[in-house]
């Protein structure tokens, strides 16, 4: 996929890629699930995020700064995801031209997107748990 972004691999865009995945997974999945397990997903999901950060020597004003960001982030591409059925083709695409700052093929971006929405409409989020979930310690 990173090659399709014509960019360098970076921690801000591997973000960017993971909360696309990530906004689709929460609103294909919010109707039929526990909103508390949903909101445990997304807690534990950003403290990772925070505990990497960390990892790489950050001190705790920038890792407060960064984290900020990356909610805030986050939460506009929820925003945006919301509403994709109900995108164009072309709104679609400058959805993708708005987080990259490098042009990207955005064709590829939202044909592999909407194959991702259809794959996960198709499974139930028990398909990615059922291993973790009923694993008894």
């Amino acid at each position: 996929m990173f090659e399709k972004l014509n960019i360098q691999d970076s921690f801000y865009d591997r973000m960017i890629v993971f909360f696309i995945h990530f906004a689709f997974f929460l609103k294909i999945y919010k109707k039929d699930t526990n909103k508390q397990n949903l909101q445990q997903l997304y807690d534990f999901i950003f403290k990772q995020i925070d505990l990497s950060i960390r990892e790489a020597g950050h001190g705790d004003v920038t890792i407060n700064k960064k984290m900020k960001n990356y909610i805030n982030l986050f939460h506009s591409i929820i925003e945006k995801i919301e509403l994709w059925e109900s995108l164009k083709n072309d709104e679609k695409s400058n959805f993708f031209l708005t987080y990259f700052e490098q042009p990207i093929e955005t064709s590829y971006f939202v044909d592999y997107f909407e194959k991702y929405r259809i794959f996960l409409r198709n499974n139930t989020l028990n398909h990615f748990t059922k291993d973790v979930i009923s694993l008894k310690f």
